[in-house]
This record gives C-alpha cells, structure tokens and sequence, in this order.
C-alpha cells in the first residue's frame, strides 16, 4: 500500500516524497490505519522495518491536520544518542514543508544549543531519557504540552536501566486520557507489556513477526572456530567477500578498539565505535561509514544502535550476542526493508554455550560449518602492541585479539544511561592518568636515565619490545639494586636504635613502677610454689589410705571425727 492512499495532509506528503518513501512497509501500514483513529499502540518491530516513519507519519499528520492540536507538542524517547540524531535526521525531512521543527537532546555535550532550540520553540521533542529529565528539572522543557509520546526501542531501555526514568518523565507530561501514547519494541516482554497497560488507554497490540527478517531474507552461517583463529577468520572471509560495507559486533568495548586498529594495521578502512567516546567523535565515524568513506565499522550492540546504513552487504558476529534478542538485532541490519544480506556468526569455546538460546529464540538451527586451514588468511598485526585510547590504561591483549576475554558482567553496563555519565568518566580517567604520569615523575626525581625508550610502541613487534625491555633494565641494574638494598639497611639499623634509646629513657623514667610490678611478680611466684607443695601433700595422703586395709581406714575416720 502507498503513502498516497492514505488521507494525509498535502505538506506531510511533499516531506514523504522527499524522504524518499513511496510504499509502506508492514509496520507503517498497520500503524497508520490504526493511530490515525487516535488509539495507542504497543507494537512489536525489529530495527530496519521502518518503525521511525510508522510514529512520525500519524503524529505529524495529527499536528497539521486537526486545529485541536494546535500547539501542542510530541515527545520520542530513544536510548541512545545515536538514535537520537537519526530520529531527528528523518523528522526533519518529513516536516519539511511544514511549519513543524525537531530536535534531538542528548548527553555528552553542551546544554546551550539544546536550551537554545527550546527557546526558539520545538514540536518534537526527541531524546534520550537522561538529558529530557535534566532539562526538566533546569526549568529549560516544559512537558506540559506534550500530546502525542512515543517510547522507541523500549525493551532496549529496560536493559539499559532507563525504567525508572520513564516513569519520572511520565510525571511531567499529561494522562494517558489527554495524550496518545505508542510503544515501540523488538520484543514484547513482560516489562514493556506492563508499561502499556499502566500508561496507555487500551492499547492495542501490532506484531511484525521477526522469522520474517532472521529467516527467509539473511543468509546465515555459523563457523566453529577457536579464539585464537578468529582474526585470521575474519580477515579470509574479508578477502573471499570482499564486501562493499560491513558491520562487526564485539561484546565488549575493549575489543571493538583492538579489533577495529588490528584491521586498520591488516590494510582495511575501518573505524571502531565505542561508548566511550566524545559525542563529537562518535558522530563523525557513524556518518563517514554511512557515507561509505569508511567500508567496516566495529561496534558494540550499544553503540552500535540507531546506525541506519541502506544496503548494508554483511554483518558479522565476532563475538556470539548474550542476550539471543540481540542476534536478531544484530543481523536484522543487512535485510533493510525486506532486502536480502550475509551474516556470519563466530562461535568459539568461550560462547558456544548461548547458542542454543539464540536457536530457540529464532526457532532454526543456524546452518554451521568447522573452521578449516583455507578459510584463514595472514593476520599482519599478530605480535603488535596495540594500544588503547579509550581507557585510563593501556592493555596487552595477549598478541591476538581472540583472547581478549568476554566479560559476562559488562552487558549492562556498559550503556548503563551512558549519555549522563560518559563525559565525566572520560574527565575522571583523564585525571587518573596525570596522576599517574605525576606519581612516577616524583618517583624518579633525582635518577639518572641509561637509556630513554621511545614512547610509542605500538608499531613494534614483541621481539623488539623485549629487546628495548632487556637493554634498559640489564646493565648497572643490579649494582643500583645493592646500592639500594644497603641505603635501606642502614636506615632500618638507625630506625632500631633510636627505638632502643626511646625505650631506655622510658624505662628510667619510672623505676617505682618497675620495682612495683618485679615485687607483685615475685609474690605471685611464691603463691604458686605453695599451692602446689599443699597438693602434692594431699596427693600422699591419699595414696596411703588406698594403701589400709578397710577397718583401719575406718577407724582413722572415726578418730579424725573425734
């Protein structure tokens, strides 16, 4: 079905038209034959069915086309940033021949552009959970409003710990009886069921099945493979394939940034995107990849959401999802609007247990095959320090990017309201390093240098690692090791004669105590020496009793009773 069948306002259809869109996806027909009557909705929709359009269309055609609405505003909560300015991206193409403005608020950067669109007026109020309530309580954002809310990607928002934050933002904005409220989900679990029924006015329920997207349309294929060959894995399918864009999920932060420089070292365009990263950073290496200057793209399941990329050739799993919701998420990028892609999913020793969670979840066997010599190519980077720009640390990751752990405990964490917290992390570990490049200033202070070694090593193999290490610390370092040990001993030698003159004169001051405690000492020795001389009597009386006959015991009673 088309757009044009539908009763839409003029200027909405001119922003349609330049957006792109001529035929509605499953999702944005449903939803627009059922939002355009006023219900809420709580839909189930995977990532690139296009749900963004399924929201803005009706709210836009609500605000323009009915005078009821007449300043009156829509609230889009997503999880990330990232989504965030892509909500925003396509709301203004569709409001562009209107007299409707949008605009994105997010963490991580300044509040005086934000505050500066509020000012000016805004009709869709699009942003993170974070920086909507920051702005709140600032008495920047009124809410009050606020008729049209739609929650996107809310399971996402459970996971990432925003549920108490929606309900505060709920708070601030009318009932459910003066609004409508949409709920968008890859999943319709329990947590999003009971938002709807406690903030909508009888919802009703859209279900885009997913095995529509994971099944018929991607082409799947699990390779068995062991930690240690995954890289030269990665870099033979890279070469056979040689896809024109690709997507690479890492579970952990850590090795989405040595896997992205590893490929970089190996002769590939690639980038990482992390969730420590500035807002600024992050933004320019989204849009170099959509724009197609850059072919690969490493990220987390975090960070990686809200990337729309049309066309996009192949994703790959490197690391096996932990939660099975996330592997539809994950491969559902390369099947854009019923478009067909390649999805390759490593399973190493480490993760081989979750699969059979993801299996069930998508209800097939992923096809699988066992990683064979032909399928490995060279790995140019196996030996190379890399070093990471992300923490307030550098790391070793063994040499090879297959044994750079999976920490089961970083899921949630790592996005965990993100957009609030990442620029003070970033400050906070930028304060830890200067402490430590101060610390060891003050440490060698004073001390000769043999030998200076080159800051930047990262160009350098192991072996001329070790070779820089054993120049530097071989030599005069054990003639400085006794010279050090002997300063030691002569200051712990001085220690202890000082402590013998402090105790000396300590002593000397009170000779009435200590005469007083040698005489109690003394008396308590003798009391002893007594008590015992009275028990070992005893002991010899009752030894010679044992030794006399009955009567003459008796009788020696009787005289002792007498």
């Amino acid at each position: 079905m088309n757009f044009s069948e539908f009763s839409l306002h003029e200027d909405l259809l001119k922003g349609i038209a330049a957006a792109g869109y001529v035929t509605c996806t499953p999702v944005q027909e449903q939803v627009l034959k059922t939002s355009l009557s006023g219900d809420d909705l709580y839909v189930q929709s995977q990532t690139g069915t296009g749900k963004t359009a399924a929201y803005l269309v009706p709210t836009i055609q609500e605000l323009i086309a009915n005078p009821e609405n007449a300043g009156k505003k829509a609230l889009i909560l997503v999880p990330t940033r990232e989504l965030a300015v892509q909500v925003e991206e396509e709301a203004k193409n569709l409001v562009s021949a209107t007299k409707l403005s949008a605009f994105s608020f997010y963490g991580g950067v300044g509040y005086s552009k934000q505050v500066e669109a509020l000012q000016k007026g805004v009709d869709f109020i699009i942003g993170t959970p974070g920086r909507i309530i920051d702005l709140k309580k600032g008495g920047q954002l009124d809410l009050s409003a606020v008729a049209f809310l739609v929650i996107d990607e809310a399971d996402r928002m459970f996971d990432m710990g925003f549920y108490p934050d929606l309900r505060e933002i709920l708070k601030f904005i009318p009932n459910p009886e003066k609004r409508q409220t949409m709920l968008f989900s890859a999943t319709l679990n329990t947590y999003v069921k009971n938002l709807a029924w406690e903030y909508t006015r009888d919802a009703k329920e859209i279900t885009i099945e997913a095995e529509n997207i994971t099944v018929d349309e991607i082409d799947q294929e699990l390779i068995h493979v062991s930690s240690d060959q995954k890289l030269p894995l990665l870099l033979g399918i890279l070469k056979k394939e040689n896809p024109a864009s690709v997507l690479i999920f890492c579970n952990t932060k850590r090795g989405a940034e040595v896997l992205g420089k590893r490929l970089k070292i190996n002769g590939y365009q690639s980038e990482f995107l992390i969730g420590d990263m500035q807002q600024s950073k992050r933004l320019e290496v989204m849009n170099r990849f959509k724009d197609g200057k850059v072919s690969m793209l490493v990220a987390t399941d975090v960070a990686a959401r809200g990337i729309d990329v049309d066309d996009l050739a192949m994703v790959v799993n490197y690391d096996l999802p932990l939660e099975p919701e996330n592997y539809v998420h994950r491969i559902g990028r390369t099947a854009r609007a019923g478009k067909s892609g390649k999805a390759y999913t490593f399973c190493s020793e480490k993760d081989v247990y979750d699969l059979p969670a993801i299996e069930r979840y998508i209800d097939k066997k992923i096809p699988s095959v066992v990683c064979a010599d032909d399928m490995l190519s060279e790995d140019k980077s196996k030996g190379v320090y890399i070093k990471l720009d992300s923490y307030g640390y550098d790391e070793r990751d063994e040499y090879h990017s297959g044994k750079d752990g999976k920490r089961r405990g970083s899921r949630r964490g790592e996005g965990r309201r993100d957009e609030k917290f990442s620029r003070g992390k970033s400050e906070r570990s930028r304060g830890r390093r200067d402490a430590k490049r101060f610390d060891s200033r003050s440490e060698n202070r004073g001390a000769k240098k043999s030998f200076e070694v080159e800051e930047n090593l990262e160009g350098l193999s192991f072996e001329e690692r070790m070779a820089i290490y054993k120049k530097k610390y071989s030599g005069n370092s054990a003639a400085e090791g006794s010279a050090n040990f002997s300063a030691s001993a002569k200051r712990e030698r001085s220690k202890g004669k000082d402590f013998s003159k402090k105790k000396n004169r300590r002593n000397s001051a009170k000779p009435n105590a200590n005469a007083s405690r040698k005489n109690e000492t003394v008396r308590q020795n003798e009391k002893a020496r007594n008590g015992n001389s009275r028990a070992a009597e005893t002991r010899q009386e009752k030894k010679t009793l044992e030794n006399t006959g009955f009567f003459a015991r008796i009788k020696k009673f009787l005289k002792i009773g007498k």
